[in-house]
């Protein structure tokens, strides 16, 4: 919850529906910076 109120406080849709597509809107932001901060491992062969 700590990284999601980092992208803001608040919700500026009113519409119910609208603020559902927002917070979906900053869970896919927050898991884009995460798959960039993990590192892609390869096996050495």
């Amino acid at each position: 919850m700590h990284c999601l109120k980092l992208l803001g406080q608040r919700l500026s849709a009113r519409d119910f529906d609208r603020q559902v597509a927002e917070i979906q809107i900053r869970a896919a932001i927050l898991n884009g910076f995460t798959a960039l901060g993990i590192p892609k491992t390869v096996a050495a062969a």
